[in-house]
Formats: structure tokens, C-alpha cells, sequence
């Protein structure tokens, strides 16, 4: 997904531009780009959140260095991502204008800039905090940059599904570099955002439909069609509404998440049956573009009351599971 705006397409580009940018005239803005910000932003949220309600304490130094290399390791996958995917970037209109296909990086550039980030993000992790943070970190990029990018992207219309795990990762990286290990917490922090992830992205391809078509991606709707895909966002939706409330069942969630967690499940479940409903015309896009719209917000929600429980001491009800 395109993350910084930029003011001049292709197009615009005049000759002396593009060889200037042919030859290393890229700009600060467009390796920033590079690294996805917007991507990064949820990275860095739920993996402070995943830090900061784990039990024990870390130095605020070494947590900031965690977070730092989180977000680092996860802008590397950003940028590896677009080196590798250049090429269906520019035929998509909604990436067209991203650096590489724009010709403002080189390919080349980008691939460096990617494995150097990734290399001094997973080293730095694991020798100022610690080695499980440090693994966790080198898989997710791995995951998110191999596994899911030049693998499953273009050859399952399950993509998204197994990919998604690259996205889950962070809390877990976050509280494994509190307590230096997984726990039955730090692991369904991870199937939230694990489950979450796929009707969250096909209300999105619902919309951009005709550029996955175009760029020859295999995306559910390209592939199985749009009403398939509906059901699938329905099902998934109906296992994503009763696990956002686990945490509190766990006991390291408070009143007022399991409350709003229980609420905005509900909600999450009607915006996935209007879109499994409205299938024709202005009204399906309509649905679509508030179920994804409406996903963001529910995630962000999720993971920011258990932050703002914790900070308030309010985090404390009795496992039920």
C-alpha cells in the first residue's frame, strides 16, 4: 500500500529527472516510502502494546531500542517487499507511483536499503535486549519477505491467510522482549491480528478487484470470485468476534475491554453481514470500503484499551479459560 503522497507521477517525470534518479537522485521521502509507514505505524503500535502489558520490566532504553528495531525490521520487509514486487506495482494503479515503478529508486537500491535494514535490526535487537526477540524478529521478516511475498502472493489465492502471520508477529516480539519468552497471552495477541487479517484485506481486494485481476495476482476475489469471498470474510468474522474477547477471559484484560471488545465483535459481525449482503453495485463497494475502514479502527481499539487498562491498573479479572 502506498504510504507517502507524492506530487509528481511518472508522467511528470521529465528526462533529466528520471536520470537523475536513474543514478541515485532519490530522495529522502522516497526511501521512507520504501519502508511502508503506515504499515509500520501498526507494527509499532501493537508491538509497544505487546511490550508494555507483558509481566516484568524492562530498562526504558532497552525498551526503546526494542520498539526501534521492530519498526525498523518491519520497514525492511517493506522495502524488500517492493524491490521484489516491482514489477505487478506497476500495473496496479493503486502502487503505480510507489518509488521502484516510478522511477525514483533502483531496484538494486531498494534491495540493499531492505537486507541492511534487516541484518542491523535483528543484530541490534538480540545483542542490547535479547535472542528470542531477535529470532522472532528475523522470522517475521522472513516470513513477510519470502514466504509470503514471493511465494504464496502469486501462487494461492490463500495468500493473504498464511501471510497474514508476518503482520501478528509484533506484540509477540514486543512481550518476548520483556520476559524472553512465548505465553498463551503473548500468543493470542498474535491470533487476534492473525485472524483478523484476512477480512480486513478482502474487503480491500473486494474494492481493488480489477488491479489483482490485472497484475495477474491470485487474490480470493480474482480467483474463487466475489461471492465466495464474501462468505469467507463472513466466517472468518464470525471467528474473529469471540476472539478479540479472550484476553479478558485470560484474565489480563479488564471490564472495560471485555465490555468494548464484546461491542465491537457485534459490530464487526454486521459490517461483514453487509458485505456478505450488498453484492451489486455502488452499495457491495460501499459495504466493502466500510469493512475495511471499520476493521482498522477495531483493532486499533482492542489493542489501545489493554494499553490504557494496564497504564490505569485496571487490566485484573479472573481467567475464566
Amino acid at each position: 500500500m502506498t504510504i507517502v503522497d507524492q506530487t509528481n507521477d511518472t508522467a511528470a517525470l521529465g528526462a533529466t529527472d528520471l536520470a537523475r534518479a536513474d543514478f541515485g537522485g532519490a530522495e529522502v521521502r522516497d526511501y521512507i516510502a520504501l519502508l511502508k509507514p503506515r504499515v509500520m505505524s501498526l507494527v509499532v503500535f501493537t508491538a509497544f502494546v505487546g511490550l508494555a502489558i507483558a509481566p516484568g520490566h524492562l530498562h526504558p532504553l532497552e525498551a526503546f531500542i526494542a520498539i526501534a528495531c521492530i519498526a525498523i525490521g518491519g520497514g525492511a520487509s517493506g522495502a524488500l517487499n517492493m524491490w521484489y514486487d516491482a514489477d505487478i506495482d506497476r500495473i496496479m494503479k493503486r502502487t503505480a507511483n510507489r518509488p521502484i515503478p516510478a522511477g525514483r529508486i533502483t531496484p538494486g537500491e531498494a534491495l540493499s536499503f531492505g537486507l541492511t535494514l534487516s541484518v542491523a535490526s535483528t543484530l541490534m535487537l538480540g545483542l542490547l535486549v535479547n535472542w528470542l526477540a531477535a529470532g522472532l524478529l528475523a522470522f517475521t521478516i522472513f516470513f513477510y519477505a519470502v514466504v509470503y511475498t514471493m511465494w504464496l502472493k502469486r501462487s494461492t489465492p490463500q495468500n493473504i491467510v498464511i501471510g497474514g502471520a508476518a503482520g501478528a508477529f509484533p506484540p509477540m516480539i514486543g512481550w518476548a522482549a520483556v520476559t524472553g519468552s512465548v505465553t498463551l497471552e503473548s500468543i493470542t495477541l498474535f491470533l487476534i491480528i492473525f485472524m483478523w487479517t484476512p477480512p480486513h484485506f478482502w474487503a480491500l481486494a473486494l474494492i481493488k478487484n480489477d488491479d489483482y485481476k490485472n497484475a495477474g495476482v491470485p487474490m480470493l476475489p480474482v480467483v474463487a470470485g466475489e461471492a465466495v469471498t464474501r462468505s469467507q470474510i463472513l466466517l472468518y468474522s464470525l471467528v474473529v468476534a469471540p476472539l478479540g474477547m479472550v484476553p479478558a477471559a485470560l484474565g489480563f484484560a479488564g471490564l472495560t475491554y471485555a465490555i468494548l471488545s464484546g461491542v465491537l465483535g457485534a459490530l464487526f459481525l454486521v459490517a461483514a453481514l453487509r458485505v456478505y449482503r450488498n453484492r451489486e453495485g455502488a452499495l457491495a463497494r460501499k459495504s466493502a470500503g466500510q469493512m475495511f475502514a471499520f476493521s482498522i479502527l477495531y483493532l486499533f481499539a482492542l489493542y489501545a484499551t489493554l494499553l490504557a487498562e494496564h497504564l490505569l491498573g485496571l487490566s485484573m479479572l479472573p481467567a475464566l479459560l
